[in-house]
């Protein structure tokens, strides 16, 4: 009996801890590091050799002509420049957190005059800067088009590998006492949650949570000028989520997303021809009807309405009925 019982005691532990490994994700996928982040970059720059399909006469691709043909040692004073086969564009790119001089990245190109293609275009060399202004990278080369049908957008590119990293940024990780983490969605028990798994992985009170969405990481003796090997350890636990009960509800395409943890206490619903009891009730004499028990999760009413042939529009007014009415038990979101 004993060995009967130690075995269901196990299996329960076991299916368990497989529900909670399933719903388990890493804390890197819900979490960012703070100083670790991307860089956007822009720049104006000017296409050349398009065929006809350029700006033409315009005032500032003319300047910008005159201007970039007078550092190349080429003097046209009072020249109104003009051409179809050049045109005028800005420059955007994303430099990754750690990127390094010397390395490529790729790089978008828009049009921003009259041009209507810049297929076949070549960008010349365009500083691209951040937002304070400094220069972090140069482009230059061959503008590649999506698409080959009579609908392609020819008046925007990229060119892969386009730009070449500059200077590096500043960011001194390894030496670092303190780090923080800050989570994409707020919550109160993820943060609780994470602060006792990152504290039981590295062996101590090395972390804290500030607020719902802020955690410090105070640096480990072991693991002091080891930052890299700190993170790579903090940034692979496994964590379990939790979130509020939330109906997000898309008017334009009628999609609607549920979350497992809405609930709807007892209500009686009449929409046109449809009659739907939340709770205690029996069917009656309308044409169509739907008896579900008190406690129903938005799912299972959400079922039972698409089995009745409800709308997408009409269970979304319903929805909101629901909502109104104080029975439904969860956010609901419209987009």
């Amino acid at each position: 009996m004993n060995k009967i019982t130690n075995f269901l005691i196990l299996s329960a532990v076991l299916f368990f801890s497989l529900i909670e490994s399933a719903n388990a994700a890493r804390l890197k996928d819900i979490a960012s590091i703070r100083g670790v982040r991307e860089n956007q970059l822009i720049g104006y720059g000017i296409v050349v050799g398009l065929k006809g399909t350029g700006d033409g006469k315009n005032e500032f691709m003319s300047k910008s002509m005159v201007r970039m043909l007078d550092k190349l040692g080429m003097k046209l004073d009072n020249v109104d420049f003009s051409s179809k086969n050049v045109a005028a564009v800005i420059v955007t790119a994303t430099m990754p957190a750690f990127g390094k001089a010397g390395n490529p990245i790729d790089i978008n190109v828009s049009a921003i005059g009259e041009a209507s293609s810049l297929q076949g275009g070549t960008l010349l060399q365009t500083p691209l800067r951040a937002a304070n202004e400094q220069v972090f990278a140069v482009a230059q080369g061959s503008i590649v088009i999506g698409g080959d049908g009579k609908d392609s957008h020819t008046t925007a590119g990229r060119i892969p590998n386009g730009a070449t990293i500059e200077r590096d940024m500043t960011a001194d990780f390894s030496s670092r006492k303190m780090y923080r983490l800050t989570l994409i969605n707020p919550d109160f028990t993820t943060a609780a949650r994470s602060v006792l798994t990152i504290n039981k992985e590295l062996g101590g009170l090395y972390a804290s949570a500030k607020d719902s969405g802020t955690i410090d990481i105070i640096t480990p003796f072991a693991y002091e000028n080891r930052g890299v090997e700190l993170l790579a350890t903090i940034e692979s636990i496994e964590i379990n989520p939790d979130m509020k009960a939330r109906v997000v509800v898309n008017e334009k395409t009628g999609t609607i997303v549920i979350g497992d943890k809405v609930k709807i206490s007892r209500v009686a619903i009449s929409h046109g021809a449809l009659s739907v009891k939340v709770g205690d009730g029996k069917k009656g004499a309308e044409e169509k009807v739907a008896v579900l028990d008190s406690g129903v999760s938005v799912g299972e009413l959400v079922q039972a309405l698409n089995k009745l042939g409800v709308s997408p529009k009409d269970l979304i007014t319903i929805l909101q009925s629901i909502k109104s009415a104080g029975a439904l038990h969860g956010e609901l979101e419209v987009l």
